[in-house]
Formats: structure tokens, C-alpha cells, sequence
């Protein structure tokens, strides 16, 4: 049986009213079909609509063949009326209207195919089987909205079996009449089954986020209308603060960001110059001492090494430096002038949960124990 689309006919259509042709219990609920329908099943990319029938839930819906079934939470009979969960059927909307027109501009542009296409809860993707330099996405976009502010209406229709192979629309390979098509006037003129905005208008503002390579071409990420403005409103909220951190203007965030990250540089040098001089008064104070087992606060798996290298330069013995806290951990450093220290890195990995490897004279790593631990590891020995 065929059911009638209503969401065809209207892509407004919130509320309606239809009989119950069959109702039967199926894994997950029951399974009604009506005479009519607003509820778009899933298909084209674009997912389902939710909503309720009667006193029941809608869960999903999918088409067989020209029929459109509809799963619910409990049985239904009867005229029974039906609502549509409207703010999730318009964003789905606005998702899919916009990648149209981005997908249009890019097969205009480069010749490129939309190869796969899904919507996300937050962005969609869209992968092209070509290459899209990074530098080109402002344009792309650009050009996008242009095609948002001219409010131009949709154009939907069934071409006749005789006008369809005169339609030149955007598509893999040619499809068997009947087709349905959507064009956005200038824009785009594609085979799609799903459920479109009136006019681009609705569609809201469109954003490209960002663009990475991906098999043979590359992927996009986007948003568009309300999902676009969230999330630009969390990226303002998110430099807003950032700016007062900063002592900064909003639009000038990057720059006061460069500036500190310079600042930072700078000072990480100043720091590890005083570092180096620290560990010279260190290693000086170990000479002549033999094994040493030395624990250092604060610093970095290099400097670890550094310290182990200039004490065991001057000991006369084997240099086993630490750094951590009992609860983080401790990197480690073991390293001698004269001998192999693999056995030895082996087994004290292993007595304190440990990883780490290296050359004959020197062994590095990490382990998971307390300082206490370590020591007695090696008073052990």
C-alpha cells in the first residue's frame, strides 16, 4: 500500500490527523502504518522524525517500498493524531538545504562529488573525492551565504520520463525515472529524496569549520542556521573570556596570545639556563662518591638525563636520578661510565611497576612508586 507523503507536500507540516491502516507488534514496538503521513522516514543522509501518534511515541520510522512505517511505543487505532518533534525536523532541515548548496558550489567549482555525507549532533560531514586547499573554505563559504540572503525557493519536482535525461543535475551516475529533484536556483540541482527548507532564507547562516584530507579527497565539517550560531556564540563566549585574561580587545586575542607564548618562551629558556647551573652545583657535589641515588624536584624527562649524565660523569660509580611525586610517579634516569645497566633497568621496572629501555650505559623511563619504594629497591641490592 502506498502511503500518502505529507511531508512533500509541506515541509512545514507539524500536527495532522490520519487513520490507522494496520497496526502489528514488531521487535522494539509496534509497527502502525497510516493513510497519510508528516513523518519523514529516514533516507537521503537525513535522519528520521520523532515525535507521537496518539498517546504514543514515535521511536522511528522507515519507508518498504512506497509504504511508510512507523514504530511506536504502543498500539494505535483508528483516526489518531500526530506531532511532529518540529525544532529537530527544521534543524535537520536547515543541515541538509545548507549542504546542498555547499556541495553545488564544489562540484561547480572543481567538479567534485559528494561521496558521503552525515549528520552529526553537532556539525555534519560532507567527503569529496578531490582535494580542496584550506585556503579556499572563506570563499566557499562566502559565496554559500550569498546564496542564503537571496531567499530563493526551492525548486522540487518529478521530471517526466521524457524530460529527465534533458535535466542535467549532480549526481554519481544516472538513476532510473522516476527521480525527484531539488534545486536551489544558481546553486544546485541534485537527485535527493529528503525533506528541504521552503526557501534558502530559513536555511540561516552557514559555516565551514574546517577541512582535512581524507582518502582520495578530503572531509568537510559545517553547520548551519541555529546549530552554526550556538556554536558561534560558544566560540565568542569562550575569546570573551579568554580576552579578559589576556587584558585584551576581543578582536585582538590572537596576538595577545602570540605575545604570551613568546613570553613564555623566554622564560622557559631563563628557567632552564638556572636549571643547568643548579644541576652543575649538584653533580660538583657528588664527586668521587660512587653510586649515587638522587632525587630532584620539577624537572623534565631531559633534564633528568642531563643530571644523571653530569653526575655519573664525576661519581665514579653509577648515577640513578629521579623526578616526580609519590603520587604522579617519578621519571627516571639511570646511566654509568663503564659497564651495562640493561639488567639492571630491566629489574627495577619490573619491582616498581615500571617502563623504560635504552642503551647499555644509560636506561630511562618511568615508575609507579613512591620514593620510599625506591630506595628500597636499592638499599636492597
Amino acid at each position: 500500500m502506498e502511503t500518502r507523503k505529507l511531508y512533500y507536500e509541506d515541509c512545514h507540516m507539524a500536527e495532522f490527523s490520519s487513520r490507522v491502516l494496520s497496526c502489528g507488534q514488531a521487535e522494539g514496538g509496534w509497527e502502525v502504518i497510516l493513510e497519510a503521513t508528516a513523518f519523514y522516514p529516514e533516507g537521503g543522509g537525513q535522519a528520521c522524525d520523532l515525535g507521537t501518534l496518539g498517546g504514543a511515541r514515535v521511536l522511528d520510522v522507515r519507508e518498504r517500498g512506497e509504504t511508510v512505517v512507523h514504530l511506536c511505543d504502543g498500539p494505535l487505532a483508528g483516526t489518531v493524531e500526530g506531532r511532529i518533534d518540529y525544532a529537530r525536523r527544521f534543524d535537520l532541515m536547515q543541515q541538509h538545504s545548507g549542504e546542498h548548496i555547499v556541495s553545488g558550489i564544489i562540484h561547480a567549482r572543481y567538479g567534485y562529488h559528494n561521496v558521503g555525507f552525515h549528520m552529526g549532533s553537532d556539525v555534519i560531514t560532507i567527503d569529496f573525492d578531490g582535494p580542496i586547499p584550506a585556503g579556499d573554505l572563506p570563499a566557499i563559504e562566502a559565496a554559500a551565504n550569498e546564496a542564503v540572503w537571496k531567499n530563493l525557493p526551492l525548486h522540487i519536482w518529478y521530471p517526466s520520463p521524457g524530460e529527465l535525461p534533458t535535466v542535467a543535475y549532480r549526481t554519481k551516475r544516472q538513476l532510473p525515472w522516476p527521480v525527484r529533484i531539488v534545486e536551489v536556483p544558481g546553486y544546485d540541482k541534485c537527485a535527493c529524496c529528503g525533506v528541504h527548507v521552503a526557501a534558502t532564507g530559513e536555511i540561516g547562516p552557514i559555516k565551514l569549520f574546517s577541512i582535512m584530507k581524507f582518502h582520495q579527497g578530503v572531509r568537510m565539517e559545517m553547520a548551519c542556521g541555529k546549530r552554526a550560531l550556538d556554536h558561534l556564540t560558544a566560540v565568542y563566549d569562550q575569546n570573551r573570556q579568554v580576552s579578559q585574561a589576556f587584558s585584551a580587545k576581543i578582536l585582538e586575542t590572537g596576538d595577545a596570545a602570540r605575545k604570551m607564548n613568546e613570553a613564555l618562551a623566554a622564560e622557559k629558556f631563563r628557567v632552564t639556563g638556572l636549571q643547568r647551573r643548579l644541576l652543575e652545583g649538584i653533580a660538583a657535589g657528588c664527586a668521587g662518591a660512587g653510586d649515587v641515588i638522587h632525587f630532584e624536584d620539577g624537572l623534565d624527562p631531559v633534564l633528568v638525563r642531563e643530571l644523571a649524565d653530569r653526575i655519573a660523569a664525576v661519581c665514579g660509580g653509577t648515577a640513578a636520578v629521579f623526578s616526580g611525586t609519590d603520587e604522579a610517579g617519578y621519571a627516571f634516569a639511570l646511566v654509568t661510565r663503564d659497564g651495562d645497566l640493561r639488567a639492571l633497568g630491566k629489574e627495577m621496572t619490573a619491582a616498581l611497576k615500571g617502563r623504560g629501555g635504552g642503551k647499555p650505559i644509560c636506561q630511562q623511563g618511568r615508575v609507579s612508586a613512591a620514593k620510599a619504594q625506591i630506595l628500597a629497591f636499592f638499599a636492597g641490592r
